[in-house]
């Protein structure tokens, strides 16, 4: 099984809210979004994660999440923004249903990724954006190097998305969430012979069901009521023994803030 980047990059018909961004999209049903959710999840308010954002391409179409942690910044995953350019970006903020003209679609007038950035699966997989105006609203705090009980196997995490809900699958038309448990860094290393625990974290289910998916990528994994985690990369999407990969945001806690300021 390949390592998938919790990035979607099919673009055509994901049901972006057009008349916020100018264009038409192709309706998505609401049936096929509602479930089986995220992977294993469920519907989830914008109100309850007000922080959630996803980033949508110019013409409108979502392919990544973020996180919105000052008026004017995003932390994502440095792939969702590999090779992009800031006017090729938009980050769609209070809008739970991508068909909606809820919320605020911004602009974003710079891009930084770690400059170590080379490959997911490598490490140093996150990204800061500079939105071209400021917004109002509800920020989530980066955890820090002192917060390792919320990186301690067993920790239940939220992770948030519109990704698919199954390996394959179209992106979601609402926002999902689902509960993970933190795994400890054996777990992970045994799954992953890549993983770093210098540099990232998994979250999932021995038993797998429960997980992020493409287009989730650059999404908030929270504990504690902090941003522990960025949805980064995986082997497929829930499957058993193979938890969900997040860069681990303590770890990064430095770099980000010199970043958001």
């Amino acid at each position: 099984m390949a390592k998938t980047l919790r990035r979607l990059a099919k673009f055509i018909g994901l049901g972006v809210a057009a008349a916020a961004i100018g264009l038409m999209t192709t309706p998505v049903s609401s049936a096929s979004d509602v479930t089986p959710f995220i992977v294993g999840g469920t519907r989830a308010s914008i109100s309850e994660a007000p922080w959630t954002v996803y980033l949508a391409s110019s013409s409108g179409s979502q392919f990544c999440g973020g996180t919105l942690v000052k008026a004017n910044k995003v932390v994502t995953a440095a792939h969702c923004v590999a090779g992009r350019s800031a006017s090729s970006t938009r980050v769609v903020i209070g809008r739970e249903d991508k068909q909606s003209t809820a919320g605020t679609v911004a602009t974003v007038s710079g891009i930084w990724s770690h400059p170590s950035y080379r490959t997911a699966t490598s490490g140093y997989d996150v990204a800061v954006l500079t939105l071209g105006t400021s917004v109002s609203g509800t920020y989530l705090p980066l955890a820090t190097p002192s917060d390792t009980a919320l990186y301690a196997a067993g920790t239940n995490a939220v992770a948030y998305g519109w990704g698919a809900t199954c390996s394959g699958c179209s992106t979601s038309r609402y926002l999902l969430k689902v509960t993970v448990p933190v795994t400890s860094d054996a777990t992970c290393k045994t799954a992953y012979s890549q993983y770093s625990n210098t540099s990232m974290v998994c979250a999932g289910v021995p038993a797998g069901g429960k997980d992020t998916c493409q287009g989730d990528s650059g999404g908030p994994l929270v504990a504690g009521g902090k941003l522990i985690g960025a949805t980064s990369w995986g082997n497929g999407c829930a499957l058993p023994n193979y938890p969900g990969v997040y860069a681990r945001v303590a770890a990064y806690y430095s770099v980000l803030s010199a970043q958001i300021g």
